[in-house]
């Protein structure tokens, strides 16, 4: 008696994993290639685990602050509901010294957009804490002061943790690790700005076990 083998099963598009990341410069990966940018190492890390991903959809530029982010995503105009939104957004509104209640009040509204994007699954939303791009060696040249620029840094951080948590969304704090390019020049691209994908493969070893979790 001969018995038929089961079928391999077909994954339709509708079975894959929609990812939308939203932020700035260190979304779109500024200075290295699209596939090494935080969003695309992290689908295909969690393509080892047979998650079935399609491309991340990116709403991101260089320079972006909360409010161009905001008009960013008025102008995309997506209509369309995602498995999975990251938000990582705030460093160019320290750059440039905007307040700090300014920044809180977008940041809030931009959470709500991107739990709105992930069609009000909470669960689904992950939160990446802004690097500290002080201690790069472009920051060491920049004429500021870096322990201030690292302190103001970690005061954004702590409003768009504590907006994050409020709102049960999970958040991967990758600033301690970005503070590591004093030691590790290989870490920063080679604007001697942005991360390498070096640093942007750390930031996705952080973030994807709390996506397994959550998303698997």
């Amino acid at each position: 008696m001969t018995t038929t083998p089961n079928p391999i099963p077909v994954v339709k598009p509708e079975d894959e994993i929609s990812y939308l990341a939203i932020g700035d410069s260190y979304t779109i990966g500024e200075a290295v290639p699209l596939e090494s940018s935080f969003p695309y190492q992290l689908v295909k890390e969690l393509q080892k685990t047979d998650m079935q991903l399609s491309k991340p959809h990116i709403i991101a530029k260089t320079g972006w602050t909360t409010s161009e982010l905001q008009e960013g995503i008025n102008h995309a105009n997506l209509r369309q509901k995602f498995s999975m939104v990251t938000l990582l957004i705030g460093v160019n509104n320290q750059y440039r010294g905007e307040s700090k209640e300014k920044y809180r009040k977008e940041f809030k509204e931009l959470l709500q957009a991107a739990i709105t994007f992930a069609d009000g699954n909470k669960a689904h939303v992950f939160v990446v804490s802004i690097p500290d791009w002080g201690l790069t060696p472009y920051g060491m040249g920049s004429g500021r002061e870096t322990l201030a620029v690292s302190a103001d840094i970690d005061a954004f951080n702590a409003i768009n943790k504590q907006e994050s948590l409020a709102e049960g969304i999970s958040y991967t704090d990758i600033t301690a690790a970005s503070r590591l390019v004093v030691s590790d020049p290989e870490l920063v691209a080679a604007d001697g700005l942005h991360p390498s994908s070096k640093m942007y493969l750390d930031w996705v070893v952080q973030l994807a076990p709390v996506v397994i979790k959550k998303i698997k």
